[in-house]
């Protein structure tokens, strides 16, 4: 039986917590200092609840709109990746709020690329499980146009492989700015048919 193993020695970190209890205007995202977390999700995050319609991403699997089980509660992304993103496209940063981000973490290489199932443990007692990296879409341009006009169109080229990943709570409990975090990284085989 192969166990997962625990990733010592990093310094991860919890940056920010932000929810989107608008969803009728935009994606953005607001900051606040600490939440409580619930398996439907964060507490007044727009993004909650146990269950969920199908959308875009699961069209071959699912017609839109199919009630389905809400893995993407959680939307993650880093300091790290962000900056990069950035960087390529030519602007001096670019903000979680704009993605609609709901966690900015910090501390961990290559975020985007942790493998589904990876446990992230809260300082503060609420566990997450990774579900899948979270692809880019065009949404964000249109937040990142406001703040740095002309520059949106170019995000879903540059956040390929860095725009985060989608997640669901496995354990209750709260995520406070400045948690560590520890992670817990399954198995990995490549699987082909």
């Amino acid at each position: 039986m192969v166990m997962a193993r625990h990733l010592k020695k990093l310094d991860a970190r919890t940056e920010a917590i932000l929810v989107n209890s608008t969803p009728q205007e935009d994606l953005s995202s607001s900051r606040i200092a600490s939440v409580e977390v619930s398996y439907e999700g964060l507490q007044g995050e727009s993004h909650s609840g146990l269950v969920r319609a199908s959308c875009v991403r699961v069209r071959h699997q699912y017609p839109q709109g199919t009630e389905i089980r809400n893995t993407r509660q959680i939307s993650i992304v880093s300091t790290e990746e962000l900056a990069v993103i950035a960087e390529d496209m030519g602007i001096a940063g670019l903000q979680p709020e704009w993605l609609g981000a709901n966690l900015l973490v910090s501390g961990i290489p290559r975020f985007s690329q942790i493998p589904p199932s990876t446990r992230m443990i809260f300082s503060g007692g609420a566990s997450l499980v990774v579900d899948l990296e979270n692809s880019p879409c065009k949404y964000p341009g249109e937040i990142i146009d406001r703040h740095h006009p002309g520059f949106g169109k170019l995000f879903a080229k540059a956040a390929v492989g860095r725009r985060g990943v989608t997640a669901w709570v496995e354990r209750e409990g709260r995520i406070n700015t400045g948690d560590s975090i520890d992670l817990f990284i399954p198995p990995q085989r490549i699987y082909e048919v």
